[in-house]
């Protein structure tokens, strides 16, 4: 519990902290992926369940820019919706850069654009999507800034290389992986932009500990979906 104002290292160390007890590297799921135990086909499945929470992020990263009145935090967030969008190159996309990746797992353009309709979207893969839109939308910036680039995207630099030494044995080039590279290369910075940001606007006590508890929300959500995938591609194993 957060009694008294934190001071900005201090507060930075705090939020670090909550996303560690349960960072998706130490999900299952990642665990079999770093080890090489996953197919192609069950990375794939990934992707799509992938594909649907972020396929709005640049959406929704608009919908936070809007929100932020500091000159500033809007620069930094533009700088990232713009690495999302990529308009002077649009087949970078980072959606679009998932797709290829999926399509070297052995899927189809299909598999991702109707994943929805044909039903294939799982519960907390939605729910992951819909706690984003409730952070941008809803919550204190303090909170969205924390839920998103701290405790989602500061996770990435250190999960993916696991996941891109497993496929490079797989036979995936780096091609094929750009969509993992870029944020390898990326979401290091943003998380570094995510704790200035929430550190700006987290101005009390009470708003540092709401930005905390984001974190470890927002890491949870991940298990979750994770858990989601790694269930799916249990019981078609099984059923195989």
């Amino acid at each position: 519990m957060v009694k008294a104002m934190m001071n900005e290292p201090e507060f930075h160390k705090a939020l670090e902290a909550a996303r560690s007890p349960i960072h998706s590297g130490g999900h299952p799921f990642s665990r079999a992926w770093g080890a090489g135990d996953l197919s192609l086909k069950q990375i794939g499945y990934w992707a799509v369940q992938h594909f649907y929470y972020i396929d709005t992020i640049p959406q929704q990263f608009a919908q936070f820019y809007c929100r932020l009145d500091d000159l500033e935090a809007r620069q930094h967030m533009l700088e990232n919706l713009l690495g999302e969008e990529n308009p002077t190159n649009p087949s970078k996309r980072h959606p679009d850069l998932l797709v290829k990746f999926g399509k070297a797992c052995g899927l189809k353009e299909e598999d991702f654009y109707a994943a929805e309709e044909q039903g294939r979207v799982l519960p907390s893969t939605r729910a992951m999507r819909s706690w984003i839109w409730e952070l941008v939308n809803v919550r204190h910036l303090a909170e969205g800034a924390a839920g998103i680039m701290v405790a989602l995207e500061g996770q990435l630099p250190t999960l993916y290389p696991k996941y891109v030494e497993a496929m490079r044995k797989m036979g995936l080039n780096d091609d094929d992986m750009e969509f993992f590279h870029v944020h390898i290369e990326g979401d290091t910075e943003h998380a570094h932009v995510g704790l200035e940001i929430t550190s700006h606007y987290a101005t009390t006590p009470e708003l540092q500990r709401k930005a905390i508890t984001c974190v470890r929300a927002s890491t949870e959500m991940r298990w979750r979906m994770l858990d989601g995938i790694f269930d799916a591609v249990a019981m078609k194993k099984a059923a195989e």
